[in-house]
Order: C-alpha cells, then sequence, then structure tokens
C-alpha cells in the first residue's frame, strides 16, 4: 500500500470519525417519547441517553399503589430510551453506509452498552 493510499485512507477515517462526533452532538437535541398505561406517564428521552422530562397524570398518583406508579414510570422510561437508542443507530446507519465498521461499533453506541 502506497503512503498516498494510506494517507487518503487516514484522512478518511479522520472525517468519518469527526461527522460521527458531529452526529452524537446533534443526536443529543432531538427527543423521542414514550409513554405507559395508556398515556398516564410520560417519558422523553434525548440522543445522549438521558431522560429529560417525565410527565405523571394526576389520575394514575394514587397514594395506596406507589407500586403501579413507580413500574409505569419505568416502562415509559425504559421504552424512551430504547426509542433513543434507536433513533441514535439509525442516525449512525446513514452515516456508515450500514457497513460495520471494525473499531468504531461503540461509537453508535452512546449508552454503554
Amino acid at each position: 500500500m502506497s503512503k498516498k493510499m494510506l494517507g487518503d485512507i487516514m484522512r478518511q477515517a479522520q472525517k468519518l470519525q469527526d461527522e460521527m462526533q458531529r452526529m452524537q452532538e446533534e443526536a443529543k437535541k432531538k427527543t423521542v417519547e414514550a409513554s405507559a398505561g395508556g398515556g398516564m406517564v410520560t417519558a422523553v428521552a434525548n440522543g445522549g441517553g438521558e431522560i429529560v422530562s417525565i410527565k405523571i397524570e394526576k389520575d394514575v398518583v394514587n397514594p395506596d399503589d406507589v407500586e403501579m406508579l413507580q413500574d409505569l414510570i419505568l416502562a415509559a422510561s425504559n421504552e424512551a430510551l430504547r426509542r433513543a437508542q434507536q433513533m441514535v443507530n439509525e442516525e449512525m446507519s446513514k452515516l456508515t453506509m450500514g457497513m460495520q465498521i471494525p473499531g468504531l461499533g461503540g461509537l453508535g453506541n452512546i449508552f454503554g452498552k
């Protein structure tokens, strides 16, 4: 492999890395939402893997059944995080054109899984 070819590959890799970094920063600004209990609890997550808001309808707040509310919050939060991960994976797939690039797999997985 010539030095020119190697240099071209290195420039392409740097360009891809820069683009991935930009995409991850943009993903942090995008949100997805999910609800549980027929919309009684809604969680919003961003592409950075953070829950940014939770909305709880007053009707579901029952001091005698805190476990149900906890379950609804968990369900909505987990679904919102799953959707955020899916959103990031779809964006990453566009960037890499669906290729599985060795050594870059962790960059698309910002949630640490």
